[in-house]
């Protein structure tokens, strides 16, 4: 079975030695995201945006590697202070809503102070005639 590395381009993945996301057969392991603009670098100050540019950098991964959202089965949130989580509640619905993955929401320190929330994801394969 292949093992199949995705990548944002984002310098912290060279420097830091992980892959965006990894495939393994049926599988889809992405890793913890922020709230960069891969392709700027540039970080949002409000924690929604974060949020939003975290979703979109997953989905851009996962559907280079051939999966979708709806595919998610597992989703782990980190964000830095408890004030966030009901902000960032109604961006996560915008997406999970429907797809409602097994998920976990943690508050924690991340690497660099403009960070505010970090989103990592499983994704399984679904059997698209279902």
């Amino acid at each position: 079975m292949n093992r199949r590395l995705i990548s944002t381009g984002s310098p912290f993945e060279k420097q830091a030695g992980y892959s965006r996301a990894v495939v393994q057969g049926e599988w889809c392991f992405v890793s913890g995201t922020t709230g960069y603009d891969y392709a700027t670098m540039e970080m949002p100050e409000s924690i929604e945006d974060q949020t939003r540019n975290c979703l979109a950098t997953i989905d851009a991964a996962l559907r280079e590697a051939g999966f979708e959202m709806a595919d998610v089965v597992r989703a782990r949130y980190h964000v830095t202070d408890a004030a966030y989580v009901d902000l960032v509640f109604p961006v996560l619905g915008e997406v999970f809503g429907e797809i409602r993955p097994a998920a976990t929401m943690t508050v924690c320190g991340l690497n660099r102070p403009e960070m505010k929330v970090e989103i990592e994801v499983t994704a399984l394969r679904r059997d698209r005639a279902q």
